[in-house]
C-alpha cells in the first residue's frame, strides 16, 4: 500500500509539475520520471520545485556517455574534467553545484536508491539548489543516470549589477545612490584604498552570488543615518574558479 501511495504521488506530481524543457531533443520517459519524482519529493517537504536547465542537461549528458561507455558509475574518470568544470563548459553559471549518479534497470529503482542514500537524498532535497539537468542512457539492459543540480547565478552586465545594488541601497535608507560611478568601479578593482578625490566615510567591497541582500556591515552603516549619498561600482570577479559571482564596491559619503 505504501509503494502504491508513493507511485500515485509521483504520478500526480508529473501532472502538477510537467516537464517544460527547451531542449534539442525531447526528454526520455526515464528522464521525465526522475524530474517529476525529484519535484514530488521536494513538494512533499515544502521545498521549491526545481527548474529544468539545458546547460546542466548537456553537462549530465557528457558524463552519462562516459559512464555508459565504461559500463560503470563514477563522478569523474581519468582524463575527464571534474563536475564544476564540466558544467561551465556546458554553459552553466552557478554558486552551488552537486551531482547524483546511478546504475539500475529502471528509473524507479534509480530514484528509490537515491532517496535511500543520505548524500543523494540531501542533493535532491537541498534548499541551496534551484535547477537540475538529467540524462539517462541505456546500454545492455541497464540505465546509466546522471542528475546535475545547481544554484543558478544570473549573468548580467556590470551596469545592471550596479543599478540593482543602487536600488537596494535607496530602498534600505534615505540615501542617494549613483550607479556606474567611475570612482566606485576603480575602487572595486583595487585591493585596498579608494579612487576619486572625495574621501568616503565608509568603503565596502564584497563578493556575492545574489544582489538581493547586502552585507550585514553595510546594512548597519546605512541604518546609522550618517550617510547621505553612495557610489556603486562593479568589476569582474576573480578567484572564484568555476563559480559565478558578483564583485561590488559601495562608497558611502556623509
Amino acid at each position: 500500500m505504501k509503494r502504491l501511495y508513493v507511485a500515485m504521488a509521483l504520478w500526480l506530481a508529473a501532472a502538477l509539475y510537467p516537464v517544460r524543457v527547451k531542449a534539442q531533443r525531447p526528454p526520455s520517459v526515464a528522464e521525465q520520471y526522475l524530474f517529476a519524482a525529484a519535484n514530488a519529493e521536494r513538494a512533499q517537504q515544502g521545498l521549491p520545485v526545481l527548474r529544468w536547465d539545458e546547460s546542466l542537461y548537456r553537462a549530465a549528458e557528457g558524463h552519462a556517455v562516459e559512464m555508459a561507455s565504461r559500463e560503470s558509475i563514477s563522478h569523474q574518470y581519468p582524463g575527464e574534467a571534474e563536475l564544476s568544470a564540466r558544467a561551465v563548459n556546458a554553459g552553466a553559471h552557478f554558486s552551488v553545484i552537486a551531482e547524483n549518479v546511478a546504475l539500475a534497470p529502471t528509473a524507479v529503482r534509480i530514484h528509490d536508491a537515491w532517496m535511500r542514500s543520505p548524500p543523494h537524498r540531501a542533493n535532491l532535497l537541498s534548499d541551496r539548489v534551484d535547477a537540475v539537468g538529467i540524462r539517462v542512457l541505456s546500454r545492455n539492459g541497464e540505465l546509466y543516470a546522471v542528475e546535475d543540480f545547481d544554484k543558478t547565478v544570473e549573468v548580467i552586465s556590470l551596469e545592471e549589477q550596479e543599478r540593482r545594488v543602487a536600488r537596494l541601497l535607496e530602498s534600505s535608507a534615505p540615501i542617494s545612490a549613483v550607479p556606474s560611478a567611475p570612482e566606485a568601479r576603480s575602487t572595486c578593482a583595487m585591493s585596498s584604498g579608494y579612487a576619486g578625490t572625495a574621501t568616503p566615510g565608509f568603503i565596502m567591497r564584497y563578493t556575492a552570488s545574489s544582489l538581493d541582500v547586502m552585507p550585514a556591515e553595510l546594512q548597519s552603516r546605512l541604518a546609522s543615518g550618517r550617510y547621505r549619498r553612495a557610489s556603486v561600482g562593479a568589476c569582474a570577479a576573480t578567484g572564484t574558479q568555476n563559480f559565478t559571482a558578483y564583485n561590488i564596491a559601495v562608497l558611502l559619503y556623509r
